[in-house]
């Protein structure tokens, strides 16, 4: 049976005139205006509309699908989701941007216009967020039945400015006018409980009543997430933070005390305001971990209603549900499930945590210790006091098996617990994560070798089996059909149609076109249009780009240190044979990370005094673009010749930013860290460029004792570097990274700066051979089908979560 047909839904329509008509039917009937009057933004709104409308008659199906099917489902808890601009890709993934395009006309718009009003949804950072938006795209193409849990930010993390270089922060108002691709559900509010004190329940020594101090109500929205060429439409679902009634104080306001009126309803909306609220000072670290319990209890709290639907008891929870902790950042959500199960719903403990302990899985995207949240006990004990004394069991009980298997090893012991010793007792939620879930992943293969070699080593000597590797991927809609539509239909052309956008291996097929003077030709130009469409430089520069969240470990300090030596080199020698290089950075540094903003700064002061030099100028530019998202991403990343995957090797997890620039043809500059391995291992290892030190070399350097001034003593090149920095060369800037590197450099920068500085001569030999150039740039594109988010996918699905695809018919 029909399912429009069964419940008496109207048929969207599929051709020009039926789509043209559905517009104007969203224009008068939901924004409440007409042709005559209707504003660009008015016209936005009745084609999003217009367009969701289809995705949710999809999005029936679906929930239809699964329903019948009862499958296992797939929970994905995550802290971000960079989930890019909406309006392109769902009129690819509808199939309507060209019934879109003529069916604008009647209102006089057109469809570039109105995809410029299009603002993308502030609920990501980086590399997490922008993952997390590639895995839920490719568990819908690949029909996987998924939910993503998140939180509604009202403001997103910042949007950044620069004032006199130096990065500025503003609120990021991403929904201020609305979003017409989310649906409320204020009617499933969850209620999340904070402070306050526990009870003994009589009769069961692991059973507690907890009694919180204050009450948030959790209200979710969700935003729909089609597969490509697959009727599947999961759902990303969002909790916003709202009061409770009692949280405006009518009395108060009546006494004309309105701040204090709403104090306690702010306070609970402020839970949602931010990602990531600053965390130098008690609040906010008290809020942050806010932020993580209201994300999770909210989820967990929807997850069994969703289970409940079609089951029965607790037998089947693990087997129908696996939740993935996207990072530490939802660890809270094992003692909460543990809470539920036990407390709530009366569960023995035994019980309640093989279900827990079955049904979670843990991916792991650092190697950096600050990275591995930890929270003060005192902090715990004060906001959720249940939850502290769940974890106290489980340490307890999970220590008694440590003991057994290693009696006798209490510095093992120590190492291990969940509580951390020492003069600030903490809660160590990445040891948390570990015990409590059946499956621990790294993200690249060095990656989940670290892991399990040395930051949790003692873990995996306890469970081996328990550990493995997914490597990252991205999305090739994204990042290739919408980011760079130019070589999609090259790609497409070369390859004879274009199914590789859901089969990425197929890209190989490419290989055969590497020699080929007239495809390489075209390769060229498509490369050449992205380069005049992003208007950063000269498009017949070699355009060198590191775009990035700024940390000091990715070390765009050394990238700087090159510009400086560059610049130096031009100087002392102006009729030299030099390559014109424009330089492109962009990324954002934590508002309270003070060492990278300076490094943002004196960035933009080299890049300044390089452009008022008439002699280095025609060479040599520095390019900061401000407030780095996926929508300017979409713009660089088709332009880029050269990709900076520079970290100290043993630092980066990953990294995804590597990967879709090599899918677009830009050849990577690199350390072997994170996937920068896994991309020079497929595209091979004469069309990558590697320098410095790997991660056991690294490592080395760090234990015997280094010394970076010695490195500064003996390189010319490397001293006038500094020196110009330290003497105030760039506008009297730099002074802090200067003294950083001198002092400690404890990312090893100086000590790979000349093996960079020659790997930079050996791009620069390259490039200066287009044909070469050229080969390498299409075969790093035709060998990084392994990257694509579908295998990842795959590989979560097979190894981890195994669960199997349930397709959607087109008729239910």
């Amino acid at each position: 049976m029909d399912l429009r047909q069964g419940i008496g839904l109207r048929r969207l329509g599929t051709t020009a005139d039926e789509f043209q008509q559905d517009l104007l039917s969203s224009l008068y009937y939901r924004r409440g205006t007409t042709v005559e009057s209707a504003s660009p933004r008015d016209a936005y709104e009745a084609l999003a509309l217009t367009v969701r409308d289809r995705l949710a008659e999809r999005r029936a199906r679906t929930a239809a699908a699964h329903f019948a099917s009862n499958p296992r489902w797939v929970y994905y808890l995550s802290a971000e989701y960079l989930l890019g601009a909406q309006l392109e890709q769902n009129l690819l993934y509808s199939g309507t941007g060209e019934l879109a395009s003529q069916s604008l006309k009647v209102l006089g718009r057109t469809l570039e216009e109105i995809e410029d009003l299009d603002v993308e949804p502030g609920l990501g950072n980086g590399g997490l967020g922008r993952l997390a938006a590639c895995l839920v795209d490719a568990m819908a193409t690949r029909d996987i039945p998924a939910v993503g849990y998140g939180i509604r930010y009202d403001f997103g993390i910042f949007r950044q400015s620069l004032e006199g270089g130096a990065q500025a922060e503003r609120p990021d108002d991403w929904a201020f006018q609305g979003n017409p691709w989310e649906f409320p559900a204020p009617d499933d509010r969850q209620t999340v409980g904070f402070y306050g004190h526990t009870e003994p329940v009589p009769g069961s020594p692991t059973r507690k009543s907890w009694v919180p101090g204050e009450i948030v109500l959790g209200e979710p929205s969700h935003m729909l997430v089609p597969g490509y060429r697959t009727e599947t439409v999961n759902i990303v679902r969002l909790w916003r933070a709202r009061g409770s009634e009692a949280s405006f104080d009518l009395s108060r306001f009546s006494a004309g005390q309105y701040a204090e009126a709403v104090q306690e309803a702010v306070r609970a909306e402020n839970i949602s305001k931010v990602l990531y609220p600053d965390d130098s000072t008690e609040l906010g670290r008290e809020l942050r971990l806010k932020q993580q319990y209201f994300l999770v209890s909210c989820s967990l709290r929807d997850i069994i209603r969703r289970f409940r639907l079609r089951n029965e008891g607790w037998d089947d929870f693990a087997e129908k549900t696996v939740i993935q902790l996207n990072d530490t950042h939802p660890t809270i959500a094992i003692p909460e499930l543990m809470r539920l199960l036990v407390d709530e719903y009366g569960l023995d403990w035994d019980k309640a945590w093989s279900i827990t302990r079955s049904t979670f899985a843990y991916t792991c995207h650092t190697l950096l210790p600050e990275a591995l949240e930890t929270w003060p006990v005192p902090l715990f004990e004060r906001l959720l006091p249940r939850h502290l004394e769940i974890i106290y069991l489980i340490n307890m009980f999970f220590l008694r098996e440590v003991e057994a298997r290693f009696p006798g090893d209490s510095d093992r012991l120590r190492r291990m617990s969940i509580i951390g010793e020492g003069s600030e007792r903490r809660v160590r939620m990445a040891h948390l994560a570990v015990v409590g879930t059946e499956a621990v992943n790294g993200v690249a293969e060095l990656h989940s070798k670290l892991l399990r070699e040395t930051v949790l080593q003692d873990f995996a000597d306890l469970w081996p089996a328990k550990f493995q590797n997914v490597t990252n991927g991205v999305s090739p809609r994204r990042f290739m059909k919408l980011a760079n539509p130019r070589l999609s239909d090259l790609i497409t052309e070369g390859l004879g149609d274009d199914g590789w956008l859901n089969d990425l291996d197929r890209l190989a097929g490419l290989e055969r076109l590497a020699g080929d003077a007239s495809f390489m030709e075209r390769w060229r130009a498509v490369k050449r249009a992205n380069k005049v469409d992003l208007a950063a430089g000269d498009p017949d520069s070699l355009t060198d780009v590191m775009i990035k969240r700024f940390h000091e470990y990715k070390r765009q300090q050394l990238k700087l240190l090159h510009v400086i030596t560059m610049y130096h080199r031009i100087r002392a020698n102006p009729a030299g044979d030099w390559v014109p290089r424009t330089v492109l950075f962009a990324g954002k540094a934590a508002p309270a990370y003070h060492a990278a903003k300076n490094i943002i700064r004196l960035i933009n002061a080299v890049g300044a005094t390089i452009a008022a030099d008439p002699v280095v100028a025609p060479h040599l530019r520095v390019v900061f673009a401000e407030n780095y998202n996926v929508t300017l991403a979409e713009r660089i990343i088709p332009a880029a010749d050269l990709s900076e995957q520079i970290s100290l090797a043993g630092k980066e997890a990953s990294g995804t930013g590597n990967m879709k620039l090599a899918l677009n043809g830009a050849i990577t500059i690199g350390t072997l860290d994170g996937a920068n391995i896994e991309i020079r291992a497929r595209v091979g290892e004469e069309n990558f460029f590697l320098f410095g030190l790997d991660a056991f070399q690294a490592a080395e350097v760090q234990i015997s004792g280094y010394h970076p001034r010695e490195h500064y003593d003996r390189d010319a090149e490397l001293k006038a570097a500094i020196d110009a920095i330290t003497a105030g060369t760039f506008g009297g800037v730099g002074r802090e990274v200067a003294d950083s590197l001198l002092g400690w450099d404890e990312y090893l920068t100086l000590a790979d700066y000349r093996s960079y500085l020659d790997c930079q001569e050996e791009v620069e030999r390259a490039w200066r051979d287009p044909e070469r150039w050229t080969r390498l740039s299409i075969l790093n594109t035709a060998h990084s089908g392994f990257f694509s988010a579908d295998r990842t996918i795959a590989d979560y699905a097979a190894r981890i979560w195994r669960v199997a695809p349930v397709p959607v018919p087109k008729d239910i």
